[in-house]
């Protein structure tokens, strides 16, 4: 047996203190990315101010035409250029139609236009430049160079260009203005994907065998929503004055359907002494601009792991 030094330690010499289970559970509960984003942007009033009033012209976008009293297409000549009154709420124009009734059915257009036409650019240019930035190398030169040639001719001409071949309608405009917008964002994206492909979490990621497509929908997309959102605002207003200009050249929508671009050009004509037609159209546009511009800048700070707490 070994003899007991004074200098040996026992367990008389320890006290045991009670769990502070504070201190070993979590004080905030297990959330997702989408919401803790959604429970972000909800703190953010002014964002959420956008949503109101994007939701408001959505709802008369759908429902205000269908409870006027008038079409949008019905010319009445005793009441050509009448002002605002309570009996038409935005006045008529020079044909005698309820600008009311035309500035909801402009909306419908409108917003539908820039809508479909701004979620195809997206998912176009999220694909293509995710592959490009991804893959690099020659991939990444020969896609990129086919990008700067769709860049070398003006969209406008290009869509100009297409409905000639396809003919003036709605369907054409979203077409036309899908196919050559989506060149921003697949620049956009590849380089951020350039940028964020050699982190440590994508390295780690593609050790681990993950598959390509796994990483950019749950690592790097998640990661760049932020510019995403931003491009996406100016998008939509983008799409919205590519109409306008179609219209005013006289290819956007066909008479008697109305659109804000076809609204605001036949308002500009007649400034000097009906400014109402003018008012109304373009005032919806600049909420509608502000709104959308209003929310990206919410949701981008609600997206951005950086400000995440």
């Amino acid at each position: 047996m070994t003899k007991k030094t004074e200098h040996e330690i026992t367990r008389q010499m320890f006290e045991q203190l009670p769990v502070d289970t504070a201190a070993t559970t979590s004080q905030r509960p297990s959330t997702t990315f989408w919401k803790d984003a959604w429970r972000r942007l909800k703190k953010n009033h002014v964002a959420m101010a956008s949503v109101a009033v994007l939701l408001l012209i959505t709802l008369m976008a759908i429902f205000a035409p269908m409870l006027s009293p008038y079409d949008y297409a019905t010319q009445d000549i005793f009441a050509v250029n009448k002002g605002p009154s309570a009996e038409h709420w935005f006045g008529t124009d020079t044909l005698g139609r309820d600008i009311f009734t035309r500035c909801w059915i402009g909306a419908r257009v409108s917003l539908t236009i820039a809508l479909v036409a701004t979620i195809i650019n997206v998912l176009i240019g999220i694909l293509y430049g995710g592959v490009s930035g991804y893959f690099g190398g020659k991939v990444d030169l020969i896609m990129m160079r086919g990008v700067e040639i769709i860049y070398t001719i003006p969209d406008l001409l290009w869509v100009i260009l297409l409905m000639v071949i396809m003919g003036s309608g709605l369907n054409t405009i979203i077409i036309a203005i899908a196919i050559t917008g989506w060149g921003s964002m697949a620049r956009l994206v590849r380089g951020q994907i350039l940028q964020m492909k050699s982190s440590e979490y994508v390295m780690a990621s593609q050790t681990l065998g993950g598959r390509f497509s796994h990483i950019i929908a749950k690592h790097m997309i998640p990661n760049i929503m932020g510019p995403i959102i931003i491009d996406l605002t100016f998008s939509i207003p983008s799409a919205i004055f590519t109409e306008a200009t179609l219209s005013y050249l006289g290819m956007g929508i066909p008479v008697p359907l109305a659109s804000w671009g076809t609204l605001a050009n036949d308002g500009a004509k007649m400034l000097q002494l009906y400014p109402y037609q003018l008012f109304f159209p373009a005032l919806l546009i600049s909420l509608t601009m502000l709104s959308f511009n209003l929310l990206g800048d919410g949701l981008r700070d609600a997206f951005d792991p950086k400000l995440r707490h």
